[in-house]
């Protein structure tokens, strides 16, 4: 299951968390490393893409330490050609 959070009233970007049945991170990881992309070139594609983030938030989503914000899962979707039932597997 996939929990959305949202941390207060004001409608801000939503973060979504990863829980005991679904690893967000490691299935990006997964998929990311499939593809031979590695986290710098990722980050790189998603800035080209208008996507705000650095490595080290890659590093911590990847490592479940960290939620990812929906445009951000979005965009890995789309720079890494996947769906989202892979990516929430």
């Amino acid at each position: 299951m996939v929990q959305v959070v949202c941390e207060d009233s004001v409608m801000r970007e939503q973060k979504i968390k990863s829980d005991n049945e679904i690893s967000i991170g490691k299935n990006i990881r997964e998929i990311r490393t499939a593809k031979k992309i590695g986290q710098t070139e990722l980050v790189r594609l998603l800035d080209l893409q208008g996507v705000s983030i650095t490595r080290e938030s890659l590093v911590k989503i990847e490592r479940g330490t960290q939620h990812i914000y929906a445009s951000q899962l979005k965009g890995i979707k789309e720079v890494l050609q996947t769906s989202y039932d892979k990516l929430l597997k």
